[in-house]
């Protein structure tokens, strides 16, 4: 039996998706329990899934403040969804306490996550990543956050959307 603390071998749960991969489809609910579906967007607008490990947490707090504030910044470019195994309860609080005006996707099952490739098996969760998908319903862009307890880069983020709007 391996300890907790042992590296397992890289494995499709834990290898980031390629871009020009298809985007894996999914239906997720928010925090007012309504459904996200990624196949709703094909044809219609790229979107961003802004992955996270979870709610609450000093850096998470800080990142989804920010993209609430950013969002007609992101908005424009990209239907947003931030994703994290948190459920649909803890979410709405989260909302509430935070003022967060954007779409939080429960993922409690982490089946979204894994077929992402962004589990982080040691703390049970989703790494820090994006993943832009095209109206085409492939994969445009991807990060995955080296540290984990590090925000993303927003202005990064904008660039990269940008320039998948422009090839829209």
């Amino acid at each position: 039996m391996m300890s907790p603390m042992t590296q397992e071998a890289p494995s499709k749960e834990t290898t980031p998706i390629k871009v020009g991969a298809t985007a894996p489809e999914f239906t997720l609910p928010d925090q007012d329990k309504k459904d996200f579906r990624l196949s709703d967007w094909r044809g219609k607008r790229p979107v961003a899934l802004f992955f996270y490990p979870l709610d609450w947490s000093p850096t998470c707090s800080k990142e989804n403040a920010c993209f609430t504030k950013d969002l007609s910044r992101f908005s424009e470019y990209a239907e947003l969804a931030a994703v994290s195994v948190d459920s649909t309860w803890s979410h709405k609080a989260w909302v509430e306490k935070m003022g967060l005006k954007h779409r939080l996707l429960s993922d409690m099952q982490r089946a979204v996550t894994k077929a992402y490739g962004l589990f982080h098996p040691g703390i049970n969760a989703a790494q820090r990543a994006t993943v832009l998908v095209g109206k085409d319903g492939k994969v445009a862009w991807v990060k995955v956050e080296a540290d984990i307890a590090k925000e993303r880069d927003y202005g990064e983020v904008e660039t990269e959307l940008r320039k998948l709007a422009a090839r829209s």
